[in-house]
């Protein structure tokens, strides 16, 4: 486990949050000190673990073109939203993680959806561009779940390398717990990448239906 300095939360305030289908919780907004990376990630504390449970937790990645605009070419809105409701049902938190588009930005996201269109997949696409296919590190999300008091967690998530790095930096993963399934015309290409380059457990028959577009 690597020697990383400790975070401290910084600020808390209670936020009521709404979502266009009419669902409605309280949560709390945690900031933080120290976090390595110097971003301005946040956590969103929901509900309250049963006793002797262990949180429910997400670490989300911004995704501007999905969490705000609505944009079916990826899942990353109906994931949040989904996030949401199931960790307030448990009690838990979810890390809303500064690394749009996997830690490249939004700009060189929105070039690699250019190249998409011509017809690479999300993972080639950020290659042409000389881009890593992940840089994303969950160093500062250890820092964060630390912070809150969180060292042992299921963890919503599709991604192994979430639970991986977790582990690495000393986080005790109970359970990987996977998300819905969340397809449209326009992301099934996507997603059906995400399994076969990165071993996401999202289950490929239900992914040939549909035509990209």
């Amino acid at each position: 486990m690597p020697d990383t300095p400790a975070a401290t939360q910084r600020a808390r305030v209670r936020v009521p949050l709404r979502f266009h289908d009419g669902y409605s919780v309280d949560a709390e907004l945690v900031t933080f000190h120290g976090l390595v990376d110097g971003q301005e990630h946040v956590a969103v504390v929901l509900g309250e673990p049963a006793p002797g449970s262990v949180p429910l937790v997400r670490l989300h990645s911004e995704c501007l073109t999905g969490d705000a605009f609505g944009s079916a070419r990826c899942d990353c809105g109906p994931q949040l939203r989904e996030a949401v409701e199931r960790i307030a049902a448990t009690g838990g938190a979810l890390l809303y993680l500064r690394q749009e588009g996997r830690g490249i930005g939004l700009y060189n996201k929105l070039d690699a959806y250019a190249l998409q269109d011509q017809g690479l997949d999300t993972y080639e696409a950020n290659a042409a561009l000389g881009l890593p296919e992940d840089d994303r590190d969950y160093t500062s999300a250890a820092q964060m779940l630390r912070a809150l008091g969180i060292t042992s967690l299921d963890l919503l998530s599709n991604n192994p390398d979430k639970a991986e790095q977790l582990r690495d930096l000393g986080i005790d993963v109970h359970d990987r717990v996977p998300t819905g399934v969340f397809t449209t015309p326009h992301n099934v290409r996507y997603l059906r990448a995400k399994v076969l380059q990165t071993q996401h457990t999202l289950p490929l028959a239900s992914l040939t239906g549909l035509s990209a577009v």
